[in-house]
């Protein structure tokens, strides 16, 4: 899932205004970012198992360091607290970044088949194996979707207008370049094409321009 895990981060910026969009964009990625990692050294597995489901050949034989549900609560906690003891942010903002770091189990969940760990030894997976159903994938990505635009649809100023809607653009193209590779037969099956790192470039470049454009909440002064 794209834009759900990047929508949740969008939506959480209300809980946590100080902390930066990119932050916000890495916890919710977390497990993805890390996973890369410890499948080079050998700590995950991974095969190519064509029509393990509709919308990806990975069958993911194992990765309890970096999906499982007691895995990230941990992450997330080391995450928040790192976070809260380099930028002295509220503890509120630590709790969200945490959260978020957790929610890519949530969400995952709802797409993987039952492959989700919940431990780093136990045998029990689990999964509601939405990526068996295009439609509905691309339905939950979308819903999602709609739910981030309601939450930002209220730009300020010509900056954040500019880059509400270049995100919002670029987003649907990232999933529209998925679908097609899916027709091609070729969906999670190769390396993002140029087209789809464009497609990432400018989702980061619009979030860039629509936080960075909006005025800051204005301080009031406390009553003498």
């Amino acid at each position: 899932m794209f834009m759900g895990h990047f929508g949740l981060a969008f939506g959480a910026k209300k809980a946590a205004p100080t902390v930066s969009l990119g932050t916000l964009f890495a916890a919710c990625q977390f497990a993805d970012l890390l996973w890369p990692t410890l499948l080079l050294l050998g700590y995950e597995h991974v095969e190519i198992q064509a029509g393990v489901t509709t919308m990806t050949p990975l069958n993911f034989v194992s990765y309890p360091y970096s999906h499982s549900l007691l895995a990230l609560c941990l992450w997330g906690i080391a995450f928040g607290a790192i976070h809260f003891a380099i930028r002295r942010t509220r503890i509120t903002a630590a709790v969200t970044i945490a959260l978020l770091v957790v929610s890519h189990w949530l969400l995952d969940y709802v797409t993987h088949r039952p492959d989700m760990p919940l431990t780093l030894n136990g045998p029990q997976r689990l999964g509601l194996g939405l990526w068996n159903s295009v439609p509905g994938t691309l339905a939950a990505e979308f819903a999602i979707f709609a739910f981030l635009y309601w939450r930002i649809r209220k730009p300020h100023n010509t900056g954040s207008i500019i880059g509400l809607y270049l995100m919002l653009y670029a987003t649907v193209r990232f999933t529209v370049e998925f679908f097609r590779n899916h027709e091609q037969g070729n969906l999670w099956g190769g390396p993002l094409d140029t087209s789809q790192w464009i497609s990432l470039g400018l989702v980061m470049l619009g979030a860039w321009f629509f936080y960075r454009s909006r005025p800051s909440q204005p301080v009031t002064a406390p009553a003498r």
